[in-house]
């Protein structure tokens, strides 16, 4: 997912709801297809990732011309030159993130929201940065049409994190930098996961930063591109 991020004091926005799918889903098959296919064959076996990735209707978080690839292995367009992430690699840094049901989330880069929604299907609390306006007020819409409740959504400076949230439980970062930004690792809670491509161009990979009682313990996982992680 490609990710601008810029000034933190922006936007604010919040949805209270509860996650919900629309009734007469006609994309229920394509859903478990691409679960089953794309993800637990590959590797993902978190039962409730599983449950949560068949859950969430990501045909909504795509364009309507694109909705016919939505559940297709590859990211896609959402417009203003960003994308919604494949599905494995959602699947992926969420089961990394190992999402208990009482945690506190930052995701930084909202993007269509699709992440977020995903998050929200595991715990009550989900708060979502974004540096495009626009998207932040869309992506915010959209969830509360879906019923995605707890997720608070900002327009801001994603490596500034959320400090008046914090800290948080696990962190989710959606764009690669050649390290994770300080406050982001400050942000974080004794015994939480942070998970963030690293690195630059096509020298990137996916690590676990977790705090432990010793400090920081890094975990390098698969080989991942990701758009680089900017601000103001």
């Amino acid at each position: 997912m490609r990710v601008v991020l810029a000034c933190f004091a922006s936007v604010l926005i919040a949805v209270t709801a509860v996650g919900a799918e629309p009734k007469g889903d006609r994309f229920a098959v394509a859903r478990e297809r691409m679960v089953r296919e794309q993800i637990a064959e590959r590797g993902v076996r978190d039962a409730r990732v599983l449950a949560a990735m068949r859950a969430v209707p990501r045909h909504e978080f795509v364009p309507a011309a694109a909705r016919v690839k939505a559940y297709d292995d590859e990211p896609l367009p959402i417009g203003g030159g960003q994308t919604i992430s494949q599905p494995y690699i959602v699947a992926v840094m969420t089961e990394l993130a190992a999402v208990g049901p009482g945690d506190r989330v930052l995701e930084i880069g909202t993007g269509s929201g699709y992440q977020a929604a995903v998050l929200a299907e595991l715990t009550r609390e989900v708060y979502t940065i974004e540096i495009d306006a626009e998207l932040a007020r869309t992506a915010a819409a959209r969830l509360a049409r879906l019923g995605y409740g707890r997720v608070h959504v900002r327009a801001g400076d994603g490596r500034r994190g959320w400090p008046e949230a914090a800290p948080f439980d696990a962190i989710l970062v959606t764009a690669a930098a050649p390290a994770v930004p300080p406050a982001l690792i400050e942000q974080l809670a004794g015994g939480g996961r942070l998970v963030a491509p690293v690195g630059r161009g096509e020298d990137q990979v996916l690590e676990v930063h977790r705090r432990t009682p010793e400090g920081i313990r890094v975990e390098r996982h698969l080989d991942v591109r990701f758009v680089p992680l900017v601000g103001d």
